[in-house]
């Protein structure tokens, strides 16, 4: 089938002639079409009428579900009564895939980009993004980032790393929320040392990544918590039910923490380990705008929005993928059951063929023939 490259608008325009058409045969009942043009036009807006349909991506259908739900209730008259409902967005969301799913059947798209959006909708919660875990490429991307903000007192600029001496191309801050980088700020005063962040976001995107605690688990942990036996430093994981599990840190994860505690730290009489750089102790909430700003120092091709679960299964995923003991893994992420691990277990791209190219029963003996 020969694609026919409409933009936005017009594909808008035909598919809302259809819906229509639908309601003369009793196919769609009139209220029904109505909020399926009501929405498609919301679409046509945050898109832009005059872009392609065939050249939106997944990251662009993120973008354009997130602004909806950020987007005023226009039915609320009084102002500042709230944003989008749940269910607003998860109605939005079906609209638009609708709209792409139709888009493929006539030929205006190749790919349907619905299937590489990250955000999932949910009628309890609204907009989020997915639960799954990253592949290999995204998360060494991540990790990746993190070691860069917690080697070099970097700074980041413009979603990269400038290292400290280096002039910044420009000194307005990248990133939103408390300050990752040393320099002025947004209002042209000076930080100080004590507001800088960058030890403390890495470690948090180290920790999730490699350990896969609970977010809960993370945000609850005390400086007490890490010690060290044997020459190797260890967590003491508090979890439910009040089971608590201790768990080597990776070498690399255990110098960040070391430098982190040594200088990275807000001076305060609390305990936690995580503070804010206020230095009162860091919420759950916080977490995913640590994430968040990480992620923008990492590669575009090799990044995509997650959540800390997602983090909690991308763990699981690549350490099972790598046939590490189902139990150590097990007592890594402080599940009872091994059953529950099927739950955190997510398919990684070609990993089947790996498999099949390296059948335990096709090879050769050593030696032999």
């Amino acid at each position: 089938m020969d694609l026919n490259r409409l933009t936005v608008q017009e594909s808008a325009d035909r598919y809302v002639e259809l819906i229509r058409a639908k309601t003369l045969t009793g196919a769609l009942s009139a209220a029904t079409a109505e909020v399926y043009a009501r929405d498609v036009a919301t679409f046509v807006r945050l898109a832009g009428e005059g872009q392609v349909l065939d050249d939106l991506t997944g990251e662009d259908v993120d973008a354009i579900l997130l602004a909806f739900a950020r987007k005023p209730d226009g039915r609320r008259a009084e102002p500042g009564a709230g944003l989008q409902s749940a269910s607003s967005q998860a109605r939005f969301r079906r609209s638009v895939s609708a709209l792409f799913k139709h888009a493929m059947l006539a030929g205006w798209v190749q790919v349907n980009p619905m299937a590489l959006a990250t955000i999932t909708a949910r009628e309890r919660g609204g907009l989020r993004p997915e639960r799954r875990a990253l592949t290999r490429e995204q998360a060494q991307g991540l990790i990746g980032a993190a070691r860069d903000l917690s080697a070099g007192d970097g700074r980041a600029v413009d979603g990269r790393v400038v290292p400290r001496g280096q002039a910044p191309a420009t000194e307005e801050p990248a990133v939103e929320g408390p300050p990752i980088t040393e320099g002025p700020a947004a209002d042209g005063r000076s930080r100080r040392r004590d507001q800088r962040t960058e030890l403390r976001d890495a470690l948090i995107v180290l920790l999730l990544s490699t350990m896969g605690p609970r977010v809960s688990e993370l945000v609850r942990a005390n400086v007490e918590d890490f010690y060290t036996n044997d020459g190797v430093r260890y967590w003491r994981i508090f979890g439910k039910g009040g089971k608590t599990r201790d768990v080597p840190l990776p070498d690399d994860v255990a110098q960040v923490l070391e430098v982190y505690l040594a200088r990275g730290r807000a001076e305060s009489p609390d305990k936690a380990l995580l503070l804010s750089w206020r230095g009162k102790r860091l919420a759950r909430g916080d977490v995913q705008a640590v994430i968040d700003r990480v992620q923008r120092l990492v590669d575009p091709d090799r990044r995509r929005s997650v959540t800390p679960h997602g983090l909690r299964h991308t763990t699981a995923t690549h350490l099972l993928a790598d046939a590490v003991d189902m139990d150590a893994v097990r007592r890594v992420l402080g599940h009872s059951d091994l059953a529950t691990l099927g739950r955190y277990r997510d398919e990684l791209p070609g990993e089947l063929e790996v498999a099949m190219r390296s059948h335990p029963l096709l090879r050769r003996p050593s030696g032999g023939r």
